[in-house]
């Protein structure tokens, strides 16, 4: 590492005496390739980023394409014929002219420098910028392929001699076997590169496919295959990833979910605008205003910085799902929502924090379900198993680690103290319900067995009376028959008299025909046969 230090120094002496030297330039960012300094090759090489490229197409002036018009129209001129030139043709040799025509060729190929799109691509991919790497990769690929394919069509039959190729004694003093393992290393590793660049943006395409069709189930699946691979990922690709998910989440109702990605975003990205707003927004869906101020104050920072610095955050090639100038619309309405927020906590809406969603359960439910939802959550988002997720990323600077394993530990310390303070306000909910409860079905006990002990007195207080007064009977039909011991009640044929008293059911017909014959009663009584059955 000491050595590749000293050469970078030595190379940045060349460059200052030539800038535009090209062994030194490739020597340079391979040197920084190696060291793991990507952000340094992309700066050095950003002028080749694809995605860089077209936003300064998009975003260039008339006056651009108008100075790049005068500058084509230069090199046009320049390639005209002077004055000076001799119009008279010369004679030349076919193979002097093929062997012109070759070496034009190679030197244009060595001109492109296909080593900048290899070793550039290499860069993008462990930036996270993977289209960009895709494209810088094949392009590198392609150039090279045929770059080699050029030159062996030029060779004659004459230099495949057998002074080119080194003898047996020249073998172990010839420069051969240490130049092509650099090659062949680069030939091996750029494919299987390709192939894992690929398999990422498949899965990542799959899912923000699903979500734009509203399934989102199927959406964090393929998500969560690209965060929790095998293979780890650029920490810029997993940031972006954990972004989408919590918009899945989000969409689905699972908030605490969703606030975890979000903290992870903000872990590996802290410039993240979308990670800030849509945990803002998080927050005030499940109304918990301090820590909602707290997010859109860092938003409404990081809005100001940006008007401050004319630029978003970051170097030129960082990608950015907001505008420059969407900024200063963005920090009028956030302006304003922070006012509206401010006035809401001051009118203590503080602790109305709505625990059921932030758990996903409905109002209502039962000791079971908190108990298992609560369990599931804590053992997802425990703060010691925050950092986990940083074994399967690949960062692009190692010193960022220790920071962001700060950040991660705590945003998850606090989710999972808003997770145990919900917890706890939702328990005692149900408890008081099942207290409530519980008094009620007493109560209900109560009145019940106080209503049985009334119809028990009345019934006892029945029997006595029909044990003192045995004459009197009800039979049980659509008519009833009062008796007394010498008396009928009067019956008119279109009123009916009230009850005197009320009698037993007998079911004894010789009793009912003893009854009817001492009272004196001649008219027939519709009956049922039920009621006279036994």
């Amino acid at each position: 590492m000491s050595e590749i230090a000293s050469a970078l120094n030595l190379l940045d002496a060349a460059l200052a005496l030539s800038p535009r030297f090209e062994v030194a330039l490739e020597l340079k960012a391979r040197s920084l390739l190696y060291l793991r300094r990507f952000k340094d090759v992309a700066d050095m090489l950003q002028d080749y980023i694809p995605s860089l490229k077209m936003a300064s197409d998009d975003s260039g002036s008339i006056s651009a394409s108008d100075s790049s018009s005068q500058q084509l129209s230069r090199e046009r001129v320049n390639l005209l014929p002077s004055e000076k030139t001799d119009p008279s043709f010369k004679c030349f040799s076919v193979s002097d002219l093929k062997k012109k025509v070759m070496a034009g060729l190679c030197k244009n190929c060595d001109k492109e420098g296909q080593w900048r799109y290899l070793v550039l691509g290499q860069a993008c991919c462990h930036l996270g910028l993977m289209e960009d790497a895709m494209v810088l990769l094949q392009t590198g690929k392609r150039l090279t392929t045929a770059a080699f394919r050029r030159e062996s069509i030029s060779w004659s039959e004459d230099s495949f001699s057998f002074s080119n190729f080194p003898v047996s004694s020249d073998i172990s003093t010839s420069t051969a076997p240490t130049t092509p393992p650099r090659n062949l290393t680069e030939s091996e590793s750029i494919p299987q590169l390709l192939a894992h660049i690929k398999l990422l943006l498949r899965r990542r395409t799959a899912a923000l496919a699903a979500l734009h069709a509203g399934l989102f189930s199927e959406a964090i699946r393929h998500f969560t295959k690209i965060v929790e691979g095998r293979r780890g990922a650029p920490q810029g690709f997993l940031a972006e990833c954990y972004m989408h998910r919590a918009f899945a989440y989000k969409a689905s109702g699972r908030i605490a979910e969703s606030i975890a990605d979000c903290n992870k975003t903000l872990a590996l990205d802290p410039t993240c605008i979308q990670a800030l707003d849509t945990r803002a927004s998080l927050l005030e869906t499940i109304r918990c205003l301090p820590d909602c101020l707290h997010d859109l104050e860092h938003l409404k920072l990081l809005y100001n910085s940006i008007l401050r610095d004319r630029k978003l955050p970051g170097p030129a090639w960082k990608r950015h799902n907001v505008g420059y100038r969407e900024i200063p619309g963005k920090l009028c309405a956030l302006s304003t929502k922070i006012q509206g927020l401010k006035q809401r906590v001051a009118s203590g809406e503080t602790g109305n924090v709505d625990y059921y969603a932030l758990i996903g359960l409905r109002r209502g439910c039962s000791r079971s379900e908190l108990e298992r939802a609560h369990l599931l959550l804590s053992l997802r988002h425990k703060p010691d198993k925050s950092i986990n997720f940083i074994e399967r990323c690949e960062f692009a600077d190692d010193r960022d680690l220790d920071s962001v394993k700060d950040r991660a530990k705590m945003s998850a310390l606090l989710l999972y103290r808003l997770l145990q303070k919900g917890y706890s306000n939702v328990m005692s909910t149900i408890m008081d319900e099942e207290v409530g409860e519980n008094q009620r079905k007493k109560a209900a006990a109560a009145l019940q067995a106080a209503q049985a002990a009334a119809i028990q007195a009345q019934q006892t207080a029945q029997n006595a009376k029909m044990q003192s007064n045995p004459s009197a009977v009800e039979i049980s039909g659509s008519d009833r028959i009062n008796w007394n011991d010498n008396k009928v009640s009067s019956a008119s044929a279109g009123s009916t008299a009230a009850p005197v008293f009320q009698g037993v059911f007998c079911r004894d017909l010789a009793a009912v025909g003893n009854l009817l014959s001492q009272g004196g009663f001649s008219r027939p009584i519709p009956m049922k046969f039920e009621a006279l059955s036994c």
